[in-house]
């Protein structure tokens, strides 16, 4: 009798324990799976289904200030606590692991704090406030309690509207009717920068060349100035203010304005004179604007009372945070993993927000893992079908946030059919096309 020579395997091989899962062995030939694609775009449509069932982005409100939050600051490193300033003169310090305030400075300032701004290492913060002081104070990161006393207090010549910690030095920057760079064992400044303008809402260091400071005025322009060389660079003028600014921590040459015509830009501080991307979901003035620490999207608060997330190159905004509570949005900030958002607002409440709507919040078991690894797969496979992207891009926004949304699409749409109907009865070249990208521009000095 001839024998049969046969592969044979035990499934105890292959399951850990009793009730695991059991190995399923499968063929990848294409011809025994004809109906492959069609399997995977159902469930990829499933999955972008799955992602707007469990989309639960709110995790709490941190209350306790007694006005509206006008900003916040976190340390730039894991665990630090984050640090907040109100219209009433008040620090308050929450510790971002329990979600419950650490400590409080309840007269920090006399009216406003304007600014505030946590040293790298997460032991100092420093404010700025209507008293025309910046103050800096003690802050343990373990305890999340401030010292009660400032250590010290630099006198300016005008309000401060803006501050910002050096990335590596004991510096920091503030801005008020000129841009004054500090040392902390100076009570003067070390420089002082002016540029024809009456008053600079705001100021940051670039993250890869510390030398170097962008700012935003009430003229509507954009500012660069050299620490090295004490020198003014380059300036932009657009044709409405601009509130906020950020550089982006992973490609340190471009930075982000949330302006006042509901929009935001993104330029290469290299070409000043047309923008890298316009981002214009919002209908109200932005107000404020930061990064996640990865460089790959930003997030930016408004007056219409929204929180809003971009992905970095993107027009439109990945995702709408609002709440039927919530008021106008002063302030926004990314924690330092990524993973949540901070946004403060008039109502005198912070929130915190998933920076994935639908993230699964705890330990999740490798099962979990690969199925969501396969489930994004899928998603960005399918993407550009119809179906999928319609579902992916529909977002529920309260009635006035879709009123004004409607309107300013009318709007647009009728200015550039005007635009087009001028070009074509008039002589050629009178009315170029001007990329939208430019149009917000009004001129470069240098």
């Amino acid at each position: 009798m001839k024998k049969i020579k046969v592969l044979q395997r035990s499934e105890l091989e292959h399951v850990k324990s009793h009730g695991g899962i059991e190995r399923y062995s499968r063929n990848p030939d294409p011809q025994l799976h004809p109906l492959e694609r069609a399997r995977e775009y159902q469930r990829a449509l499933v999955a972008v289904k799955m992602e707007k069932i469990f989309a639960k982005p709110f995790v709490k409100a941190m209350d306790g200030h007694t006005d509206a939050v006008k900003c916040m600051s976190v340390a730039r490193r894991p665990g630090a606590p984050l640090v907040s300033g109100s219209c009433d003169g008040e620090l308050r310090a929450w510790n971002l692991q329990r979600l419950e305030c650490g400590s409080s400075v309840p007269n920090a300032h006399h009216g406003f704090v304007r600014d505030v701004v946590v040293s790298p290492d997460g032991t100092r913060v420093l404010s700025c406030g209507d008293d025309k002081t910046a103050k800096m104070w003690q802050l343990d990161p373990q305890l999340t309690e401030f010292e009660k006393e400032a250590v010290s207090t630099f006198h300016g010549t005008s309000i401060a509207n803006g501050i910002d910690h050096h990335w590596t030095k004991p510096l920091f920057v503030t801005t008020g009717d000129t841009v004054d760079v500090w040392d902390y064992h100076r009570s003067a400044p070390l420089s002082s920068f002016e540029w024809g303008c009456e008053r600079i809402i705001t100021g940051r260091f670039n993250p890869a060349e510390p030398a170097l400071v962008a700012s935003t005025a009430v003229d509507r322009s954009i500012g660069l100035y050299d620490l090295r060389g004490n020198s003014s660079i380059r300036k932009v003028i657009l044709k409405m203010r601009s509130n906020a600014i950020a550089w982006n921590p992973m490609n340190p040459l471009t930075f982000t304005v949330a302006n006042e015509d509901c929009c935001l830009y993104t330029f290469d501080m290299r070409n000043l004179n047309t923008s890298r991307a316009r981002h214009y979901d919002h209908v109200m003035a932005v107000l404020d604007v930061c990064y996640n620490p990865n460089g790959e999207e930003f997030v930016s608060a408004s007056y219409d009372k929204t929180v809003r997330i971009w992905s970095v190159g993107r027009n439109q905004s990945r995702d709408v945070y609002h709440g039927k509570r919530m008021q106008r949005v002063l302030s926004c900030h990314f924690s330092p993993d990524g993973r949540f958002i901070a946004s403060g607002s008039e109502d005198t409440n912070i929130r915190i927000w998933k920076a994935r709507s639908d993230q699964k919040l705890g330990a999740m078991t490798d099962r979990e893992k690969h199925a969501i690894a396969y489930r994004e797969t899928l998603k960005d496979k399918f993407k550009h079908l119809p179906e999928i992207s319609r579902i992916k891009r529909h977002k529920h926004v309260p009635k006035m946030i879709k009123s004004l949304s409607d309107k300013r699409r009318v709007m647009r749409d009728a200015r550039e059919q005007k635009d087009k109907n001028r070009r074509k009865h008039s002589k050629p070249g009178r009315f170029p096309r001007i990329p939208v990208k430019k149009r917000h521009v009004v001129k470069e000095l240098e």
